[in-house]
């Protein structure tokens, strides 16, 4: 192996000095490299070139006995020992660069001052040597004989490189990972390339891996300057991405203090402008518009009303009528807050929020009387939302209105007050907010804006409704008795009631208008008032304590619904009860109104669990009411209390199939849409809400429709036929009871639905974005009883 390097090492030597001189003129014209750095470098690819290209005419001339062979022989062995020193006096200030530049010492590290000075003595030896042949020295046949000082020209090197590599290893945490390992290599490479040629001589291994080493070291620092760039690159990313978020952020708190300051001047109107910016991005999100275009409608509504600073305080808080002057000076503020918004130009579409949201999609609005799509989609999204906010809130001559109400508000307004297709996502959203969630909150929801509840007389004081449903919900209070009275009459009390704005009344007006309906009451020592309720049942257990003398008594308050029974339980340190109250039916809501008589309610806490208790969590004290017992068909009978509360499990459509089935509204519907509905969807197991559930189509009985803009559109033709009277007679026909037809036919992804009761004639095309693998058809419902379902295909 030795033979065959030697064979070729003169080919390999020519090869890395055509690399060594290309590195040099690369380096040369380079722009990336400190310009210190980049002179030593390039100094030691030249001396590495003019040693590699000398060492060659050594071998070349080496037993040539001319004239030129002599001295050429002696020139190029001279050479070759001064640019092995030369090499490594560049490769140091090289290292010295690197120390002085990458870490954080201030004076050039002793060691390598003193290599300087070794290798001026090396230099020196070298010369001396040509004199006196310290180091070799030529036979007769003119070829390179060792001599006994070679050691000494060997050794300078090696002690000069293991120098360094203390260096490079003393600073190795504080320099880059690449110009590391490349010192490392430059320094023991040729210290295990001297120790192999000590022992075969005739081979330049050293001065072959030196030039070797010296050229690679451009790949090193270019390497090491791709990481510094692309550790500046991240760290310029990263600030750029912090900065961004920090304005972000800056923008967001200063348009909510804009925002919070336009309604702090009316106290009407406290939160309004969030609210609405909240329910615009829902519709947004709803409409499948881009994430970036939800949050800038967010911000557009947000800032809506911005043009209300212009208005007088004691117009915005006028609690009667507005002159003609008054409300003028109203329907300016969306010019004002245009004027006011269009100076922020890089961000238009808030301007067009504030100017636009009091249009009317039918032209009848202001400022400008805009019409249908001429009206910016922003502020037709805004106005859907403004005008759901101004109906769920509490006003100066109002309280809210109820959320039926407002939805048919809503249906009154499609296409003439509102967009229809924005219209439409906020009655869905409507529909599925079965807690009536999305309204305006007080300040604290247990006590109806109070911080405690103090009453006198019975009932002179009560809560705001508390919903009670199938999952446990906890209140926490502590009760003080008034001490003019005693302890046995100071008590709290309960009250089980429904009403459409989960509000107790007691004026005939509202409780027709509120259909307000009242199960009966609970006082806190047990005794119990059964008004609206079938059945009240109490048990009282002891719980060993007796709290008759303390003063101020704290309650717990667990109350449950499942179908058509409610379990209250009021536990405190003595006693407690556990009321089981069979309602009229399972339709209706439960809410409990927390009062008393001679008391104060305070430190009161609500909190709900996450899971719905089993369907035989309360034990019955009288029959369950049901409207679908009767024989079933194809499928079970279901009858959903509420929106979507039962469905049918999926019905296969393949090409075309017929459904009939007997509908009949609940004794407590009450509106258009309580009604059936059909489900167009596909799931992995063909029930509704199963695995991978994609809902296509969402047909009612009325002509409505919901459809997900993500999976598929629904085109609905609705067409009244002379046999229609009017809304009224329709619901009390679907109280009366009516059999239904429906047909679906299925052509490649288009669903047609086609169906005709009492008057009203339905068409829907369902057209399906995706290809799934089956479509379903499942009956639902809201407040409606679906009995002898049958299926055709």
């Amino acid at each position: 192996m030795i033979e065959s390097i030697k064979s070729i090492q003169l080919d390999i030597m020519l090869i890395i000095s055509g690399l060594c001189l290309a590195t040099a003129v690369f380096m040369t014209f380079s722009k990336t490299l400190d310009k210190e750095r980049k002179v030593f470098l390039v100094l030691s690819n030249i001396f590495a070139v003019l040693l590699l290209v000398f060492d060659r005419y050594a071998y070349i001339y080496r037993g040539d006995i001319s004239e030129t062979g002599f001295w050429m022989v002696r020139i190029s062995n001279f050479v070759v020992f001064i640019m092995t020193l030369m090499i490594d006096w560049s490769f140091n200030h090289y290292v010295i660069d690197i120390i002085m530049d990458e870490t954080d010492v201030k004076k050039v590290p002793f060691r390598l001052k003193m290599i300087d000075y070794l290798i001026t003595i090396g230099i020196v030896l070298v010369i001396i040597s040509q004199f006196t042949g310290l180091y070799y020295t030529f036979d007769e046949t003119n070829h390179y004989q060792r001599a006994p000082g070679f050691l000494i020209g060997a050794i300078i090197p090696v002690i000069v490189l293991l120098t360094q590599l203390t260096v490079a290893v003393q600073y190795r945490k504080r320099i880059g990972s690449g110009v590391l390992i490349s010192l490392i290599l430059f320094t023991t490479l040729p210290i295990v390339a001297t120790l192999i040629q000590l022992k075969f001589y005739g081979l330049s291994l050293i001065n072959i891996s030196t030039s070797l080493m010296t050229s690679l070291l451009y790949l090193f620092v270019l390497n090491d300057m791709n990481q510094t760039v692309e550790r500046a690159r991240n760290i310029e990313v990263t600030f750029l991405k912090q900065e961004r978020e920090r304005i972000s952020r800056l923008f967001a708190q200063t348009a909510e203090a804009l925002a919070s300051a336009i309604d702090a001047k009316d106290k009407y109107t406290k939160g309004h402008s969030s609210r609405v910016a909240e329910y615009s991005r829902k519709i947004a999100e709803m409409a499948g518009k881009e994430p970036q275009e939800c949050e800038e409608i967010y911000y557009a509504a947000l800032l809506h009303d911005v043009g209300k600073i212009g208005v007088p305080r004691s117009i915005l808080n006028k609690a009667g009528k507005l002159s003609d002057e008054e409300f003028q000076a109203i329907k300016e503020h969306p010019s004002v807050g245009e004027q006011i918004l269009s100076s922020i130009s890089e961000s238009p579409y808030l301007s067009l929020g504030a100017k636009s949201h009091h249009e009317r999609y039918d032209g009848h609005g202001y400022p400008e009387g805009l019409k249908g799509d001429d009206i910016p989609e922003y502020a037709r999204i805004i106005a859907v939302a403004d005008a759901y906010d101004a109906m769920t809130s509490n006003r100066s001559y109002r309280d809210t209105i109820p959320q039926q109400l407002v939805r048919e508000e809503f249906v009154k307004g499609l296409g003439t007050q509102f967009d229809p297709k924005f219209g439409e996502i906020m009655l869905h959203l409507i529909d599925v907010d079965t807690e009536y969630q999305m309204k305006e909150k007080e300040d604290v929801k247990e006590l109806a804006g109070k911080n405690k509840l103090s009453c006198e007389e019975y009932r002179s004081s009560v809560s705001e409704g508390i919903i009670i449903t199938n999952e446990i919900t906890r209140i926490e209070l502590v009760n003080t008795p008034d001490r003019n009275y005693s302890s046995e009459s100071s008590l709290p009390s309960i009250v089980l009631f429904d009403s459409l704005d989960a509000r107790i009344h007691d004026k005939e007006k509202d409780i027709e208008r509120l259909l307000y309906f009242e199960y009966g009451e609970i006082r806190f020592d047990g005794n119990i008032v059964r008004k609206g309720a079938r059945k009240m049942q109490i048990n009282v257990e002891k719980n060993g304590s007796d709290e008759s003398s303390k003063k101020n008594t704290k309650y717990t308050v667990e109350a449950v619904k499942v179908k058509d029974h409610v379990l209250i339980r009021i536990i405190s340190e003595s006693e407690t009860y556990e009321i089981t109250v069979a309602l009229p039916d399972s339709t209706r809501w439960v809410y409990i109104g927390l009062t008393g008589e001679h008391c104060e309610i305070s430190d009161v806490s609500i909190s709900r669990e996450e899971e719905s208790v089993p369907d035989n969590y309360i034990k019955r004290i009288a029959e369950e009411i049901s409207y679908i017992a009767v024989p079933q068909g194809d499928c079970p009978n279901i009858q959903a209390d509420g929106f979507r509360t039962a469905t049918t499990d999926g019905i296969l459509l393949e090409d075309k199939l017929t459904v009939t089935f007997h509908t009949m509204s609940l004794p407590t519907a009450r509106l258009v849409w309580h009604c059936p509905y059909f489900i167009i969807f596909y799931s992995g197991n063909g029930k509704v809400n199963g695995p991978d559930f994609r809902e296509y189509g969402l047909i009612r009985l009325d002509g409505e429709n919901w459809a997900s803009d993500d999976y598929a559109t629904n085109k609905t033709i609705v067409n009244k036929t002379t046999e229609f009277i009017n809304w009224d007679t329709w619901k009390e026909n679907n109280k009366a009871g009516f059999d239904v037809s429906a047909s679906f036919e299925r052509s490649g992804n288009n669903v047609t639905l086609v169906t005709k009761n009492k008057g009203i004639e339905i068409t829907n095309i369902t057209k399906i974005a995706d290809k799934p693998e089956k479509i379903y058809i499942a009956l639902t419902g809201d407040q409606s009883a679906l009995t002898n379902i049958r299926i055709k295909k």
